[in-house]
């Protein structure tokens, strides 16, 4: 953890793997003025595990959209790909601790094995089909040549969390990956280890992350890290209620540039979109900050 670490430093993590929409840059622009308003640190974080579409030059036009709305990190940004030791260290001490199994399940057969109840596990779950191996199974998996992946024993723990939009939720926790089988550290190991890393103390992010959550809190215990709080923010939607996607039109910023509007213009749009201002009122960032602590729109 860094010794400058704050209550209050947040975050923002986009994947670079295309230019980010306006529901994406709304969540980055609460994340900043939650930050600020408790007085911490804004931080931006890379997360390009995915090699294979992960591109410099979207994380160049994500950056500069950021950038555009005002939304610029107090640290160097931080590159997950750059990273490796750190998840390496936290996986070699998950298995030092016993905590961790190889799982050689293709995804046809965790497709088969979630379709069918398995106890307390909420339906999709991962039963633990690996875990339960005999000597005998495991050598004809080694022999096959096919790569494990690397799963934490959860116990079907129950978690429970409160959400700064969403409330108290309590999830049962699967056994879920923490490296593939490609050998890359799995989203919901190296998330936690960056979040403390980077002395991050409240995560605000889509609420379509919201059940990864306690896999995430789960991954800080058995490491000893420190707990974040957490806030959800409601998804932004198109003009027929789905989650915001390209075929809704100019959802981009680049899109909404080319139609005539500043960066000004959009980011008070978006915040207008949750309540924090009013339509075609165009607040200062300083003035947004001091009236985040209101009740959201949809949250």
């Amino acid at each position: 953890m860094w010794m400058g670490s704050h209550p209050h430093d947040g975050r923002f993590a986009p994947s670079p793997t295309g230019p980010l929409h306006l529901g994406n840059l709304r969540t980055a622009l609460l994340a900043y003025l939650y930050a600020r308003a408790g007085g911490g640190r804004f931080l931006i974080r890379v997360e390009d595990l995915d090699a294979g579409r992960s591109r410099p030059e979207h994380e160049a036009g994500q950056l500069a959209d950021l950038a555009a709305l005002g939304l610029e990190s107090d640290e160097p940004v931080v590159r997950q790909s750059e990273r490796a030791e750190l998840y390496e260290e936290a996986i070699a001490q998950l298995e030092r601790d016993g905590a961790l199994y190889r799982c050689w399940c293709t995804r046809a057969e965790i497709r088969e094995a979630t379709s069918a109840p398995h106890g307390p596990l909420p339906e999709g779950a991962y039963p633990g089909t690996c875990r339960r191996l005999t000597a005998a199974q495991i050598a004809e998996r080694e022999r096959s040549g096919r790569p494990p992946a690397l799963r934490l024993d959860a116990g079907a723990v129950r978690i429970g969390f409160d959400d700064r939009f969403l409330g108290h939720r309590e999830v049962v926790v699967d056994d879920f990956v923490v490296r593939r089988n490609d050998g890359a550290p799995a989203y919901n190991l190296a998330v936690a280890v960056d979040d403390d890393a980077q002395g991050i103390g409240e995560v605000v992010r889509g609420a379509d992350l919201a059940d990864t959550t306690a896999r995430q809190i789960l991954v800080a215990r058995r490491l000893g890290l420190r707990e974040m709080r957490y806030g959800h923010v409601p998804l932004m939607l198109g003009p027929d209620g789905a989650r915001l996607a390209k075929r809704h039109g100019a959802v981009t910023l680049a899109d909404r540039r080319a139609l005539g509007e500043t960066p000004l213009q959009v980011r008070s749009a978006l915040a207008a979109s949750v309540g924090l201002a009013e339509p075609g009122e165009q607040p200062s960032l300083e003035e947004l900050v001091r009236r985040v602590d209101r009740p959201l729109v949809g949250a």
